[in-house]
């Protein structure tokens, strides 16, 4: 899904921005209005006219804003970010936000070199779906879990968080990461273990930084306080049980990562939400990577994602290919994952 449609950037931020009127549809096209004007926008964004599609300028200059107040050295923001206890109405906000532009350029100019990055757990109810109908399908219960575009690697946890379907749930009862109802329609339940995990990022985040965790935490929503409530949970359990990312592309990590591991261990190789971020030729060089690994071992390949052609749906789809075998949808997925609706 792609937000760059529009010939200048106040054209892009009014496209993502819409009729909305939460936070930030407020301040997109009130941004978009400060950039034609010649505003503190337009001195933050100079030589962003031309970014590429998928780099969503808005969100990042969004983002630098956030972490300034996540951080209190813009306190006069903390009333219309309900995350951090405000309740201020959000139509109301941009006089606030643009004195704060005015004051940070700098700063915020180095902010756009940030790409968004959510680390969205709830994602990973897709991915536990999808790995369940992967071991169903190769009879295989140990996972070596291989995660491209990982950001944090908090999704490679997903064994350690409480998720639940139709009468059945998955994972640690006392996990603080709790996703109910999170999963409709039947699912065969299998048994499964993760003997291996590890995933790659071009810029990986350590969680267990503060810098990386106040990155995390600035792309996500500031009204969306469950979001919030399970990034932190999903922190607590990561500094626990942290992941191994790499700082690798995708094409070039799986060509050293998919050698044989016997035959009784299946490789899944897990996305969600980044080939829109790829140059077309990875996307390629990635498929045809699993595709070859299938002749050599026991692997699948699970993409919660939306299509590269055409008009995007609602949400995305989880789809999962066995072998050198096509992308088959089984599922479909809010935005942030969960609820999952199957549909084998």
């Amino acid at each position: 899904m792609s937000f760059e449609t529009g010939t200048t950037l106040a054209d892009r931020m009014r496209t993502h921005a819409g009729d909305a009127q939460h936070l930030y549809g407020h301040l997109m096209r009130a941004m978009a209005d400060d950039w034609e004007a010649g505003g503190p926008v337009r001195e933050i964004c100079v030589d962003w006219e031309d970014a590429p599609p998928g780099s969503v300028v808005q969100l990042r200059l969004l983002a630098g804003v956030f972490r300034l107040a996540l951080r209190g050295e813009s306190p006069e923001l903390e009333p219309y970010y309900p995350c951090l206890g405000g309740a201020a109405p959000p139509e109301e906000a941009w006089p606030t936000v643009r004195r704060v532009l005015a004051a940070h350029v700098s700063e915020l100019r180095a902010a756009l070199e940030v790409a968004p990055q959510t680390n969205e757990v709830g994602r990973s109810v897709a991915l536990l779906v999808g790995l369940f109908a992967a071991v169903e399908r190769t009879g295989l219960s140990d996972v070596r879990l291989l995660e491209v575009g990982a950001s944090a690697g908090l999704n490679l946890l997903v064994d350690r968080f409480w998720i639940e379907g139709e009468g059945w749930s998955h994972g640690p009862d006392d996990s603080p990461v709790r996703m109910p109802h999170a999963v409709r329609g039947p699912v065969a339940v299998s048994r499964l273990a993760i003997v291996e995990r590890r995933g790659c990022d071009l810029s990986p985040v350590d969680p267990g930084t503060e810098d990386g965790r106040l990155r995390l935490r600035s792309f996500v929503w500031p009204w969306q306080i469950e979001r919030h409530a399970r990034l932190a949970a999903a922190l607590e359990v990561a500094s626990r049980h942290p992941a191994t990312v790499d700082r690798a592309g995708a094409g070039d990590w799986l060509e050293q990562q998919l050698q044989p591991d016997g035959d009784d261990t299946l490789t899944v190789v897990w996305q969600s939400v980044t080939e829109q971020y790829w140059p077309r030729a990875e996307v390629s060089r990635v498929d045809a990577l699993v595709r070859a690994a299938a002749g050599r071992m026991p692997v699948a390949r699970l993409a919660m994602e939306y299509p590269l052609e055409g008009e995007p749906p609602a949400g995305p789809s989880l789809f999962l290919a066995v072998g050198s075998g096509a992308r088959q949808p089984i599922a479909e997925v809010e935005d942030h994952g969960g609820p999952v609706t199957v549909r084998l």
